[in-house]
């Protein structure tokens, strides 16, 4: 059964939350507040009580930033590798970027459906296990740049690297695709396990965000206008 950490501070729509889920067979730590995810999230990183599967954060608060528990998240070694999925307001774009600077894996906007909501939260699950299934014994290779799938350590010039897990899974990809130009509905599908609806941010803020720990390699991923990316020129 895979756990769901569920933080919302409007009681009815936590409740809705936590009723459908429950049907959809997770185990749900359901938290009205920032402070009761933290302190949640605080004793799993101290190896009391069941680790989540992932997060769903609602970023409007009565008490903090939803995006300070992101940071607590991709802070701490423990919980670093937690998938997490936003939920923001409409207009919120600016709450939302910066979401993805800081290392969330999706985000969706208010208004939204629970089965959108649902299918985001299994395709990061998704994701993530079969990752974690086709891991063993494989590295992944190309000029400065080096992925451990086993070990789930990343290396740029010999230095190891401080990814998340969206940011490993993607440099895992690029590295599994050499000189292939990979259109961003392609990079969805495959490290996102989504459909793409003309929503390339998610992506680009990801891959900012890689090539900024990537030191000198960052030029290796090259950015093809008006299709998407690539690793490495044809001529490397």
């Amino acid at each position: 059964m895979p756990h769901l950490l569920l933080l919302e501070d409007d009681p009815d729509i936590l409740a809705g939350l936590q009723q459908h889920f429950q049907r959809e067979g997770f185990g749900v730590a359901a938290c009205p507040t920032g402070g009761d995810a933290l302190q949640l999230l605080r004793h799993v990183a101290a190896g009391k009580g069941t680790r989540p599967d992932a997060a769903l954060l609602d970023l409007t608060l009565p008490d903090m930033d939803g995006l300070d528990v992101l940071r607590f998240i991709r802070g701490e070694p423990a919980l670093r590798s937690l998938p997490v999925v936003l939920v923001t307001a409409r207009g919120d774009e600016i709450d939302r970027v910066l979401g993805l600077e800081l290392g969330a894996d999706d985000y969706v906007s208010k208004p939204y459906s629970t089965r959108e909501l649902t299918a985001r939260v299994k395709a990061i699950l998704r994701r993530a296990s079969f990752l974690d299934d086709q891991a063993k014994g494989k590295v992944l290779a190309f000029g400065a740049l080096s992925v451990d799938l086993d070990m789930h350590m990343a290396r740029s010039g010999g230095q190891a690297l401080d990814l998340t897990r969206k940011e490993f899974e993607l440099l895992a990809y690029f590295l599994k695709n050499p000189r292939r130009v990979l259109p961003r509905e392609r990079i969805l599908q495959q490290v996102w396990d989504l459909e793409y609806l003309g929503e390339s941010r998610t992506i680009d803020a990801h891959v900012r965000r890689l090539r900024a720990k990537l030191g000198e390699a960052a030029a290796l991923i090259e950015t093809v206008v008006g299709v998407g990316y690539r690793l490495g020129s044809v001529n490397d």
